[in-house]
């Protein structure tokens, strides 16, 4: 790779404007090792053209003229939510020195990588195996702004993929409308009696470009399809699938089909597509891992958007699946209801970025602003709620995730993560909710899922993270065998429903010290009970606890043996350091065998395949939560997160000090006003 290993950066001389307008487009390359520069090229420079696209002859003709080589560019595989068109850019780029490789006249460097790499490292294949779980399991493509959600045509049908009218891959494939039609007249003629159904291209019907069929070549059997269903969905219900050059040909390979190719795309000719025009220089056979182990990991270069540097194909799907969530959940908008003020700006950016969230009074109020005329056409708002606010069962609850902040949330530190879900919640045993399916269902999870969730759970534990990451020095702790109790805010609804026989510190302290005479016992009060934000507080501690600490709680908990607690969060965090658990309530992590459970858990947790901890750690911190990155503003996985709070000393000021203590006043006065 150009600029690798402290080169200096070789000139890329460029004759598009897109190349100056573009920042990401040249951030990528920069990091590549290319300096995007006007000029006359001379001595090592290259000249940067788009790939096939009408502006590269100016690009081509200097090249021919002064000698020098070539670097054609286009998009990667997996691009964006949106196409380019609508200024959306690119997660990463194809880099090709040799040819384009969606030209099969002649070779380009993913040509020869499919035709002379070995692609027969075990590493390798195990990462293209579940790399294409991931995507079909994401409903991942190129463009990643589908709905798996939306209704699909009835399973059946053949699959006819077309294509937009000019597109340099038809050009290079000597591809029309003609051929579409011919296409078009096999898919019929070799399936007689079987549906049609013609996928239109994202780019047709967002209305940027014209397609090569028309609403006349309907009819009968055969059907248009422009809704944005995914890709992979319509390939799972086709019985075959027929195409030109189009990426939908490549990602068939991956679901299980057999492609009839009429162009000369990159994925035609190893054995994998009956091909019309076979390629004379494509003899080898490759198997599905092979060849997406070089087009999607070794071709292109991808680029991390939050963390600003290039990576891995898996950071690149990672970055991605965050943002086409984000998109699916956010699409519709939201009626938001339960709000307090100071989260309602933080809120707006973090679920509004697709349509500004609408905030309601009630929930009657949020039914009626979320309801939409129906001949309107449009999809209703979806309704959502605090979670210990929430008063309407259809409403999407909504609670701060497990890597929060540094700081507390009552005393206004806004959340880098959130979780909405549309079951129940996580701290509510009474009912089931989607983190509890996702840690029953985390005995089926991949592989390459438990091995990200298993590194994430590592490097939290080395950084010493935790939900709030509070600073603060430990003291001199006893020897023997030490057992941490956790406070928790007595009136937080996590005891209220999950722990219905034991809502007191204090009793919760006397049945340690009954079962455990002998031990250590290390009383650590909540951090907003200390702040004096909320109850919870212990009188008199010493009758049970042989010492009272604050401070760091990831410190605290490598130095322990046990963990004693009712449902407090510091039961999951000391799992994942392998300290010994017990808890007295139902937390969302008790119940599955991880943990030793005196509390009444639900029996539905109790039957079926155990989950591992790293099928506990994928479920809590990957599966369930959303996150947002601070400082790009982009919805992002929770690695990202990690970086940021282990980067960041930010604390809150006294100011938001002030504010939370007013709120906690209010809080209490309301609450004895209820009563």
């Amino acid at each position: 790779m150009p600029g690798a290993g402290g080169e200096s950066p070789r000139r890329l001389c460029v004759y598009t404007a897109g190349f100056l307008r573009q920042r990401r487009l040249r951030r990528i390359l920069a990091l590549a090792g290319w300096r995007v520069s006007l000029g006359l090229p001379g001595g090592t420079d290259h000249v940067g053209v788009w790939g096939q696209s009408p502006y590269s002859k100016r690009g081509e003709s200097i090249a021919a003229r002064r000698g020098a080589p070539l670097l054609r560019i286009e998009d990667a595989f997996v691009r964006s939510l949106h196409p380019g068109r609508d200024r959306e850019p690119p997660i990463g780029l194809l880099l090709d020195r040799t040819g384009v490789h969606f030209d099969g006249r002649a070779p380009s460097d993913l040509e020869t990588l499919l035709a002379t790499h070995p692609l027969d490292d075990h590493a390798l294949l195990e990462r293209a195996r579940g790399a294409i779980a991931r995507m079909r399991e994401g409903h991942l493509t190129k463009y990643a702004a589908v709905d798996p959600t939306l209704p699909a045509p009835d399973p059946g049908y053949v699959l006819v993929v077309d294509q937009t009218a000019g597109d340099a891959s038809v050009i290079a494939s000597g591809a029309d409308r003609t051929r579409f039609r011919e296409m078009l007249y096999w898919a019929q003629e070799e399936h007689p009696g079987k549906r049609i159904l013609i996928r239109t291209h994202p780019e047709t019907t967002a209305g940027h470009r014209k397609g090569h069929f028309r609403t006349g070549d309907a009819g009968g059997r055969i059907a248009l399809h422009a809704d944005p269903v995914s890709p992979w969905v319509l390939l799972d219900g086709a019985v075959a699938v027929y195409t030109v050059s189009s990426q939908m040909g490549f990602e068939a390979i991956l679901a299980g089909h057999r492609p009839r190719v009429f162009g000369t795309p990159f994925y035609a000719g190893w054995g994998l597509t009956d091909a019309e025009t076979p390629i004379a220089r494509r003899a080898r056979p490759l198997t599905r891992n092979q060849l997406f182990a070089a087009a999607m990991i070794l071709y292109p270069t991808w680029y991390d958007p939050c963390r600003d540097r290039l990576c891995r194909l898996e950071d690149a799907l990672a970055q991605i699946e965050a943002q086409a969530r984000a998109w699916r959940e956010d699409r519709h908008g939201w009626v938001a209801t339960g709000m307090r003020m100071w989260k309602r700006g933080h809120l707006q950016r973090f679920f509004g970025a697709q349509k500004p969230l609408i905030f309601a009074a009630d929930a009657a109020q949020a039914r009626a602003r979320a309801d939409v005329a129906p001949e309107s056409g449009k999809a209703p708002r979806r309704i959502m709620a605090w979670a210990t606010t929430a008063t309407d069962a259809q409403a999407v609850r909504v609670e701060d995730g497990f890597l929060r902040s540094r700081g507390l949330g009552a005393e206004l530190v806004p959340p880098l993560s959130l979780v909405c879900d549309p079951m129940g919640i996580y701290y509510d045993p009474t009912r089931p909710s989607t983190l509890e399916k996702l840690i029953a269902d985390a005995p089926l999870l991949r592989d390459d899922a438990l091995a990200r969730a298993e590194i994430l759970a590592t490097r939290l534990v080395s950084l010493g993270l935790t939900k709030y990451n509070l600073a603060g020095l430990l003291p001199p702790l006893p020897d023997g065998h030490r057992i941490l109790v956790p406070g928790q805010v007595e009136d937080d609804a996590s005891i209220r429903l999950g722990s219905p026989h034991m809502t007191r510190n204090a009793d919760l302290l006397d049945r340690v010290r009954a079962d455990n005479p002998t031990a250590v016992i290390l009383w650590k009060p909540h951090p907003d009970v200390v702040a004096g934000l909320r109850p919870g507080a212990v009188d008199t501690p010493g009758r049970w606890a042989d010492l009272t600490v604050t401070g760091d709680m990831a410190a605290l908990l490598g130095a322990v043996d046990e963990v004693w607690t009712m449902t407090s969060l510091a039961g999951f965090e000391a799992l994942l350091r392998g300290v010994r658990v017990t808890t007295l309530g139902a937390p969302f992590y008790a119940g599955w065998g991880l943990t030793r459970d005196l509390g009444p858990v639900p029996a539905r947790r109790l039957p079926g395949p155990r989950p591992t901890l790293a099928g506990l750690v994928h479920a809590t911190l990957i599966a369930y939560p959303r996150y947002r990155d601070p400082v790009t503003g982009l919805p992002c996985p929770p690695e990202v997160i990690v970086d940021r709070l282990a980067a960041d000393p930010a604390r809150r000021g006294a100011v938001n000090r002030s504010l939370s203590k007013l709120q906690g006043l209010f809080a209490s006065r309301a609450h004895l006003w209820r009563r």
